[in-house]
């Protein structure tokens, strides 16, 4: 039977108990660097379960995979040891809560508005969702503070920019890093303008002026640049062409004359989130943010290569007092979403254990055969979502085709995608270490076969781990040498192989504590100087819809300002 036995101990309501619950995550973490900070790349090489308590491992190893994609979420089995369920609660009783909460007893004349099909053009569900709640949000804050514009941070193709110009009658900048996003958010916005112009005149108040969202590609999004950015006023009704900020701010940046600005940002990626927060008390003009991050694995950090004068972690002082440095793997792991795992049911994740079983084993193949490779650490680039869609559509039509053909050889696309890796046609990828996203590869593969008897399923397994070694040795360029003992190798690792879903299941609970770690470092950094400003941490999203769904708001006590 399930049990589900925590409750958060521990509250953010002031700096002195953000720094309690932020020492109280660090002093559970540190015993565990081992399992938070392996490259699972290496699980048979160097063999990381040998790490893990035995009576976890051998209780585990036995657990289904449904049971085990339950462990981020903090539930637990009666048969399970003491010491490992107590694991599993203490954890999950740090984590920072992610029920929504009731939005209308936080923000005064809080009201959502249901997106029409203009509006919503584009957006999956997930999106219409985080996009209808956060403007609501941002308009009540930036109705509080009396602002005259909002600037969207990184806004993408301009969904949430689009909504508060048109839905709420706000003054917008949208500003992005991609040139391509700009275009694409001035041509959703004349689109909606059209429709938006249609209506006024269907009742009689065409001679209204729009509000259309000015767009900026910025592609250094540092802390200046944005303090640049709060002198400008986006200019009210006609749409402009998306402006380069490094040619054209200089000029803009005397024209403004905007007192009071709101910074959005709907999943600000890494240091941007952070850069958000430190306008906040860098420019005079920002009266408040409201900022939901992600990406914490591009999140720069103090002491490492990724620093810089400015670095995104630690924020706090509090922290920095703590003296628990985080690294890329922690990072990387920071990005684990307990609510996406219990979500992937049985076959899914199978097939990601089966994946990340693959990619330890072919990494015995690089070491074994390639040092080299191994010692330059190239970044191998991932193949983007579009070519991932298509190759799935052509296993779908291949299986209706011939159901046993996924068990008996890859499809044609695999070649396919060796030579669209080869010409270069590749996005960038980690360069912590040699990173084979292959899920694309082998993204309805699987290797659960169901009734059939253990020989044949051993000899897919092989055949699988075979054609999955070709295809990397593809990706990085290299070709297979004759001598390759790929038989041995899988022989190796195939007692093992089912203990990699029991080691990543446990290293993925750490991904929302990581998070909150992360996240409360933020918060902290804010509360250090309370006297200057209100601060809060809200889980504004439904976490069904929206895992990554914990806002930081601040908003700057004025005298002149509504509170």
């Amino acid at each position: 039977m399930a049990k589900k036995q925590w409750e958060c101990k521990y509250s953010c309501d002031t700096a002195a108990e953000t720094l309690e619950w932020i020492k109280a995550i660090a002093d559970f973490i540190r015993p565990y660097s081992f399992l938070i900070n392996a490259h699972v790349v290496n699980f048979f090489k160097d063999r990381l379960w040998e790490a893990v308590d035995k009576k976890w491992i051998e209780c585990l190893r036995k657990e289904s995979v449904e049971n085990l994609l339950l462990i981020p979420s903090g539930v637990v089995q009666d048969h399970w040891p003491t010491s490992l369920k107590e694991f599993v609660f203490t954890l999950k009783s740090l984590v920072y809560p992610r029920e929504q909460v009731d939005l209308k007893k936080v923000f005064p004349d809080f009201h959502t508005t249901s997106l029409n099909s203009v509006l919503a053009q584009g957006m999956n569900l997930k999106k219409k969702h985080e996009v209808e709640v956060l403007s609501a949000i941002v308009n009540s804050i930036a109705s509080t503070v009396r602002a005259d514009a909002v600037i969207d941070v990184g806004a993408g193709q301009g969904y949430l920019a689009q909504v508060l110009a048109f839905e709420y009658q706000h003054s917008v900048v949208a500003i992005d890093a991609c040139s391509h996003h700009g275009k694409v958010t001035d041509a959703r916005a004349e689109r909606i303008k059209k429709h938006y112009t249609a209506q006024m005149r269907k009742s009689g108040s065409g001679n209204k002026r729009l509000n259309v969202p000015k767009t900026i590609t910025c592609r250094i999004m540092s802390l200046e640049t944005l303090k640049t950015l709060t002198t400008l006023l986006p200019p009210r009704g006609d749409v402009e062409q998306p402006k380069l900020i490094e040619q054209d701010l200089e000029q803009d940046s005397g024209t403004g004359n905007v007192s009071s600005l709101v910074l959005a940002g709907l999943h600000a990626c890494g240091d941007l989130s952070v850069t958000m927060l430190k306008t906040l008390f860098e420019c005079e003009e920002v009266k408040a943010v409201i900022s939901i991050g992600c990406c914490y694995n591009l999140l720069s950090e103090e002491g490492f290569e990724n620093a810089h004068i400015q670095y995104g972690f630690p924020m706090s002082s509090g922290v920095k007092t703590v003296n628990l440095s985080l690294g890329k793997s922690s990072r990387d792991l920071a990005c684990q979403s307990a609510e996406r795992w219990k979500s992937l049911g049985k076959d899914a994740g199978l097939h990601n254990f089966e994946l990340h079983a693959f990619r330890a084993a072919f990494q015995m193949v690089l070491h074994k055969y390639f040092p080299e490779v191994i010692i330059s650490s190239p970044a191998i680039g991932r193949q983007g979502k579009a070519l991932r869609r298509k190759q799935q559509r052509r296993i779908m039509k291949s299986e209706q085709n011939d159901e046993e053909s996924a068990h008996s050889s890859l499809p044609q696309w695999m070649d396919e995608a060796c030579s669209i890796i080869k010409s270069g046609e590749s996005e960038v990828g980690d360069n912590s270490g040699i990173r084979l996203n292959l899920d694309a590869l082998f993204s309805k593969t699987s290797l659960d076969t169901g009734s059939r008897c253990q020989a044949t399923v051993s000899a897919d397994k092989y055949s699988l781990f075979v054609k999955f070694c070709e295809s990397g040795l593809c990706r990085l360029g290299l070709k297979p040498l004759d001598d390759i003992n790929f038989h041995g190798i899988w022989k190796e690792v195939e007692p093992y192989v089912n203990l990699i879903g029991v080691y990543w299941s446990l290293r993925a609970a750490f991904g929302p504590l990581l998070e909150t770690f992360i996240l409360l470092d933020r918060l902290l950094f804010l509360q250090e100087r309370a006297g200057h400003l209100e601060a809060v941490m809200l889980p504004i999203f439904d976490p069904a819809l929206s895992p990554r769904n914990v806002a930081i708001i601040a908003k700057k006590l004025d005298r002149g300002v509504a509170s």
